[in-house]
Parts: structure tokens; sequence; C-alpha cells
């Protein structure tokens, strides 16, 4: 992943020389369990004396020079480290093939990047649920197909977003149990050259626990979850930036991201405030998702194993992790910063002019005894009046009280609900459930 789309803590996982330690140390605690096995011939002693030689000496460069040669990775590792710890270097790798390296280190990586992003996910949740609580009961005009609908609060907004961060959280973790799993047991997965007790104590030892049923890899399918449950991340941030973006619209106004002091919004255009962030977050969401896709097609592989993994992994896992990282703490600034305004969420509310109430208004009719058909024609009778009236006058929705003032002056409505109009545009029983509603996606316990 590009610098700009990368912080160092995350991307410090993928870096030759953090992966070439991770090489030795799997080598290492191999080594080690072959010995306290009193398996194949090692000497006691062989582990420590590698990693007295060879330990925090490794030369990415030197490694990188040798595979010029032999276009071996895993080779070109195996003949640095002999050349820094000479000839107890020889009891390495003993049975072992290159996957088993690869893929337990692959699995300790992803792992740990997974460690941190849940870490960063957990903030954004924490700032979702804050700005829930804030605006818990701030009303707010609730849209379908892009259209004022009825009304909700933007505290529930930010909760229902907490919720799918969450859902997003709960993924990732079963995507790590899903990944933490390491291979040493040689060439096929046999242990035709090993023993399964040496790769449950080396395997142990990091943390990690065999392959069910290996071939000459770890399966795939374990990736693809842990794609997968990134790409979900992903599309739950966009769904945040998607919202942000429409808020900010000129025309709507009900929040937009933090503007900072000497901030310019347009290179041609002085007065422009843009909700950059937001638009940046959806273009990473694209990205992130195409990766899910790469996953799943490295998932099935001829016989035993094929190669054709490798190359999308070496790309797609260090890129994923990096940006899901990158794109949870963009988007908990981006939460963070937001700027909320209330009394426009206010004005738009008031813009559609109560017309929000004609499902209450439908089934008050309904209750009567009127067939719901009827109810339908004379509620929208009087709510299209509404609105005809105000477009002839240049505005949106309708005026103020004048959908409640038709519906008083239809006979056919007033004879049955006449007196029930102010019990029913009532916005505070409409929102009444509200606080139940934020209580149930953020809980108590939630910050």
């Amino acid at each position: 992943m590009i610098p700009r789309y990368s912080r160092p803590e995350l991307a410090g996982l993928w870096e030759d020389k953090y992966r070439f330690e991770l090489w030795l140390e799997i080598e290492l605690a191999a080594c080690a369990a072959m010995e306290r096995a009193s398996w194949g011939g090692v000497p006691a002693g062989t582990a420590a004396k590698v990693k007295a030689a060879a330990a925090g000496k490794l030369d990415p460069q030197r490694i990188l020079t040798i595979e010029a040669t032999t276009r071996h990775d895993v080779i070109a590792f195996l003949t640095h480290v002999e050349e820094l710890a000479g000839e107890p270097a020889r009891w390495l790798h003993l049975g072992m093939t290159s996957s088993d390296v690869l893929d337990t280190c692959l699995a300790i990586q992803t792992s740990r990047a997974l460690d941190q992003i849940l870490v960063r996910v957990d903030a954004l949740k924490a700032a979702l649920a804050a700005k829930a609580r804030a605006h818990a009961t701030t009303p707010m005009i609730g849209r379908s197909h892009g259209i004022h609908a009825e009304p909700v609060t933007a505290g529930l907004t930010f909760a229902r977003w907490h919720a799918e961060v969450e859902r997003a959280r709960v993924r990732i973790v079963a995507a790590r149990e899903a990944i933490e799993v390491g291979k040493i047991a040689g060439a096929v997965g046999v242990y035709g050259n090993l023993d399964p007790a040496i790769e449950a104590d080396a395997l142990g030892a990091l943390g990690l626990v065999p392959e069910t049923v290996a071939t000459q890899i770890v399966q795939r399918d374990r990736h693809a979850e842990v794609f997968c449950a990134l790409a979900l991340l992903g599309t739950a941030i966009e769904q945040i930036a998607l919202g942000v973006r429409h808020w900010q619209r000129t025309e709507v106004g009900e929040a937009e991201e933090g503007f900072g002091k000497g901030q310019k919004g347009s290179s041609a255009m002085p007065h422009k405030k843009n909700p950059i962030l937001s638009e940046n977050l959806t273009g990473l969401a694209r990205l992130l998702r195409s990766y899910a896709q790469a996953g799943l097609e490295d998932v099935a592989l001829w016989h035993e194993r094929d190669i054709s993994h490798s190359s999308v992994e070496r790309v797609a896992m260090p890129d994923a992790t990096i940006l899901a990282d990158f794109m949870t703490v963009r988007a908990t600034g981006l939460v963070e910063g937001l700027v909320v305004h209330a009394a426009r969420m206010k004005a738009n509310l008031d813009r559609t002019g109560e017309l929000y109430f004609s499902e209450a208004v439908l089934l008050a009719l309904v209750k009567t005894g009127l067939a719901r058909q009827e109810a339908y024609v004379l509620v929208q009778r009087n709510a299209l009046a509404a609105v005809d009236e105000a477009a002839a006058d240049g505005q949106v929705g309708a005026k103020p009280g004048r959908f409640r003032a038709l519906l008083a002056a239809d006979a056919d409505v007033a004879s049955r609900i006449g007196s029930q109009l102010d019990e029913i545009f009532d916005l505070d029983h409409h929102l009444r459930h509200a606080p139940a509603i934020l209580e149930r996606a953020l809980g108590k316990a939630t910050p």
C-alpha cells in the first residue's frame, strides 16, 4: 500500500525485516521442538546457538541478493542464516517445506494485523457511541429513496452505524480465529519426514494451532474469510461516509466534516468546504472490497497445492490489512470531528410541513372502521394538495400547518378523527421508542 494510505504501526508488520525475523522464529521453534522430543538427531542447544548467532542480525538486503541467484526466497533466507550461524544452522528446516515457514508466518502477521485493526475498530465504535448519545433526541427527517419519509433522531443514525461496525468487529474476531493456524507438516502435509507432535509443540510456542488437514499449504478459505471480514468493515465505514456526504450537500446542510484552520476546499473556489474525507473513504472501500474477490479466487487450487495464490497474497494481504487500518483511523477522526447542525436538521424536518404524519392519520382512519384503501385516498388527496400549494409558491414540501388544516377542513376526515388531530400530530409520541432503540444498539456499558 502506498504511504499516503498507510500507518507505520501496521505497515511495519509486512516489511521484509519483520518477515525474515518471523521466519527465523518459526525455524527456531521447530528446531527447539525437535530438541525437546529428541527427534531427528538434532543436538541439544542447537536452536539457542542459532538464535545467538542470527537473531537481530539478519540482513534483508543480503537475503534478497542471494534470492536473485537462487530464485527461491526461503532457500536464500536459510543460506544467509548459515552464513551467520555456521554449522548449527544445518539442523534448521529439517523435514520441512517452504510453505511450512511461509504460511505459518502469514498467519502470525495477519493475526497481529487484525489485533491492531480491532483496537482501531473499538475507537471508531466509541466515537460513534459518543455522537449517538450526544444527539439521542435531536430530531431529523428520515429519508427513503432520498425523499422525506418520517422523523428519526440523529442519534439513531449514529447508533445504526455503531451496530454495523460492531457486526464487522465480530466478523474480524472470527476471521482472526480462523487464520491463527499454521503448518509444519512437510511436503503435501503428511509428516513424511516429520512428526505431528513436533508441529503441535512448535506451533503452540508461536500461539497457533495446526491446520486440520493440510496439503502443502494451509487452506485458503481461511484467508478468504479475513479478506471478506475486512471488506465488510470497509463497507460499514462507507455507510458512514455516504451519510456524511449527503448531510454536507448544500441543499441539506445537516452536518459537515470538521474544517481546520488554514484548510482549503478548492484551488479555484475559495468558498468551498468539501467532504473530502468521506469521499476518500468511499473510494478506498471500493479498493478494499476488491481484495475480497481476489481472496475468494485463491481458495481453489490444483491438487495438494499450486502457487497461483502466492502472488496475489503478497500484495493483497498487506494492502488489505494496511488499508482497513488506515480507513478505520480516518473514519474515527471523521466522526469525532463531525459538526452536527441540529437547527438545520429541525429546519429540514419543518420543510415537510408535518406531511410525515400521513401514516399516523391513515391508521387513525382505519381504526374508525374505514377501509384502508379508502383511508389512503383521503389522506393522499390532502397531502398532495398541501404539496401543490407549496410548489406554486416555489417551496418544497408543505407550508407549516397546512396539511393539518386541510385535514381538519375535509369533512370525510374531520367527521372521523377531527378531535384526534393534535394527538396524531405529536412528534414526541412518534419518537418515543428512540431511546430504547439507541440503548439496544449501544448497550449500557458502551461509552
